[in-house]
């Protein structure tokens, strides 16, 4: 097979797929020919807006093609045979991640090639599951919220905790045990804080201590956690 893309999720894939047991031919996203595909499946690990122009480089191959991304509708790709593959988790090329527990969601056109993904995707995850493009795209927003926004919420509360010189690793046991409840609670039901009772005081006493996007970003969430448990 073949894997085009060598960011960070093309190089936890490649790990992944040679550590069980396939042979990779991996390839640089924007410096390849088409006669160095090989293999049945041809993989682009690429970002978002990039995988049209790197599909179309494959031409009329043979091969089934498949993108990794979580927005993109398999329409992007112009090939008679193709998919999607498409891993939901969060990648650094610092970290490499252990594929056996992350769902890995598959779409293809074809019976017999949505097999030969779902062969492929067991091979190193236990969590394989098929999702249309359509269902894709609400899973991917979700893991935004899940993953980007709530990473952006612990910049935020590192710079907070710069302006008294503490380190973020204060905060490592309080964001261990956040993750933890919701393994066995809702989120709904794992909310705390002064947003729940709405306690102005302290709600207002934290807006003064900040100023810009943090301010309104604390009131905008304040505002929706109330909210949310109030009409519910």
């Amino acid at each position: 097979m073949t894997l085009i893309g060598t960011g960070r999720l093309g190089t936890n894939l490649h790990h992944a797929l040679t550590e069980a047991g396939h042979e990779v031919v991996w390839l640089h996203g924007r410096d390849f020919a088409a006669e160095d595909v090989r293999g049945e499946v041809v993989v682009i690990c690429v970002k978002d807006d990039a995988i049209m122009s790197v599909a179309e480089r494959l031409g009329n191959t043979r091969a089934l093609v498949v993108h990794t991304s979580g927005s993109t509708d398999i329409g992007a790709l112009p090939q008679p045979r193709r998919g999607v593959f498409y891993p939901m988790q969060t990648f650094s090329r610092e970290r490499l991640v252990d594929f056996a527990e992350i769902p890995v969601f598959l779409e293809a056109d074809d019976a017999e090639d949505m097999k030969l993904l779902v062969q492929l995707a067991s091979s190193f995850s236990r969590n394989v599951r098929q999702l249309d493009s359509q269902r894709r795209r609400y899973l991917h927003l979700a893991a935004v919220f899940a993953c980007n926004f709530t990473n952006h919420c612990y910049d935020l509360a590192a710079q907070v905790l710069s302006k008294v010189d503490l380190p973020f690793e204060v905060m490592l046991s309080l964001i261990d045990e956040t993750a933890r409840k919701v393994h066995t609670m809702t989120p709904q039901e794992a909310q705390t804080g002064p947003a729940i009772r709405y306690d102005e005081q302290v709600i207002r006493r934290h807006e003064g201590m900040l100023e810009g996007d943090a301010k309104e970003i604390y009131h905008l969430m304040s505002k929706s956690i109330h909210d949310k448990l109030r009409t519910d």
